[in-house]
C-alpha cells in the first residue's frame, strides 16, 4: 500500500484567526484515517484544503499525486466528498439525485446498486423533505460514491443521528472500505474513531497532537483503571486500599468502585479470592481514545485550573 494523501506543514488562517498551524499527515491506501477533535480545532479547514474548496496559505497538498487546486477538476473525478453540511432541493427524488450527479463523471458507480448497497431502493420515488435523518445520511454517502472515487472524505457522518442510525452507518462505511476505497473520517465522536479507524490524527487548535492507531493511543492515557463490584460479603475496605496498586475505594450502597494502576485487577481479583470473596457483576474501565485526547491536549489541567 502506497499513499494517497500526503499533507505537509499545512496552514490556514481567517483574518486575526489561525484555524490550522502547520498540520502534517499522510493517508495509506486502504485504509480509514480518522481526523479527531473538538468542534473549532481546524479539521473540517484541513480536508477542505484536502479537497481543493479552500486554498491553504501555506504548505503542501498532494492527493493521488494531484494539486487540490491546480489540477482540481482532474481530482474530482477520483474523490468522493461528503460535505458536513449538505441540502438539496426539497422537491429533488432520490433517483433524480443520482442520477444527475453520476452525469458529472467519467465513470460512474451504478447508482441504482449504490441504493440497493445502502437500504434505500425503497427510497428511489421519494422527495429529499421526506427522508429522514439516516436515510438523508445514506444519501449523501451514495451522492459521495456514485463518481467510483478511490479516496471518499466524510465530514461528520453521524452528527445527528440516533444511536441505531449511527451504528448502522458505521457498518456502511466499514463495507465502503471493503469494496477498496480509501476513506477519510472527520469526527470528534471518540467512539465511531475507535469503531472505525485504523489511524486517527488528533487535531487540537490547528495542530496535529499524535497520529496512531486508536488502540495505540489509548494505551498513552496515563488513567487508572477502574474495577466495579458486588462482594459476596461484606469486607473491610483495608482488604483493597492496602494494595500498593490501589488508589482509592468508594461504595454506592452495594457496589465497590476501586481505582488503581496497570496492577490493581489482578491484586483485587487475587485478593478477595484468597479472602474467598466473589466479586459479582465485575466491570473493568480502561483508558480510551477520549483519555488519551484529553491527555495529550492537556483539557484534564484545563478542567481543573477552570473548576477552582
Amino acid at each position: 500500500m502506497g499513499e494517497v494523501i500526503e499533507v505537509r506543514n499545512l496552514h490556514k488562517r481567517y483574518g486575526e484567526t489561525v484555524a490550522v498551524d502547520g498540520v502534517s499527515f499522510q493517508v495509506q491506501e486502504g485504509e480509514i484515517f480518522g481526523i479527531l477533535g473538538r468542534n473549532g480545532a481546524g479539521k473540517t479547514t484541513t480536508v477542505e484544503c484536502v479537497e481543493g474548496l479552500r486554498a491553504a496559505d501555506e504548505g503542501e497538498i498532494s492527493v493521488l499525486g494531484l494539486d487540490p487546486i491546480s489540477d482540481r477538476a482532474e481530482l474530482t473525478q477520483a474523490l468522493g466528498v461528503q460535505l458536513q453540511e449538505s441540502q438539496l432541493l426539497d422537491r429533488l427524488k432520490v433517483a433524480e439525485a443520482l442520477d444527475l450527479y453520476s452525469s458529472f463523471y467519467r465513470d460512474p458507480a451504478d447508482w441504482r446498486e449504490l441504493l440497493d448497497v445502502l437500504g434505500l431502493t425503497d427510497k428511489a420515488g421519494t422527495q429529499f423533505r421526506k427522508l429522514s435523518g439516516g436515510q438523508k445520511q445514506r444519501l449523501s454517502i451514495a451522492l459521495a460514491l456514485v463518481g467510483n472515487p478511490r479516496v471518499a472524505v466524510l465530514d461528520e457522518l453521524t452528527t445527528g443521528l440516533d444511536p441505531q442510525a449511527r451504528r448502522d452507518t458505521w457498518e456502511l462505511i466499514e463495507s465502503v472500505r471493503d469494496r477498496g476505497v480509501t476513506i477519510v473520517l472527520v469526527s470528534h465522536f471518540m467512539e465511531e474513531a475507535e469503531r472505525l479507524c485504523d489511524r486517527v490524527a488528533l487535531i487540537d487548535k490547528g495542530k496535529v497532537v499524535a497520529i496512531d492507531a486508536p488502540a495505540s493511543l489509548a494505551e498513552r492515557a496515563e488513567t487508572e483503571q477502574r474495577i466495579q463490584f458486588r462482594p459476596s460479603v461484606p469486607f473491610e475496605d483495608s482488604l483493597l486500599t492496602s494494595l500498593p496498586s490501589v488508589s482509592g475505594l468508594t461504595r454506592r450502597a452495594d457496589v465497590v468502585v476501586v481505582t488503581g494502576n496497570s496492577d490493581a485487577l489482578l491484586e483485587v481479583i487475587t485478593t478477595l479470592s484468597a479472602h474467598e470473596i466473589k466479586p459479582r457483576q465485575l466491570r473493568v474501565d480502561q483508558g480510551n481514545l477520549e483519555d488519551a485526547f484529553l491527555e495529550l491536549t492537556g483539557r484534564h489541567a484545563e478542567a481543573q485550573v477552570a473548576g477552582r
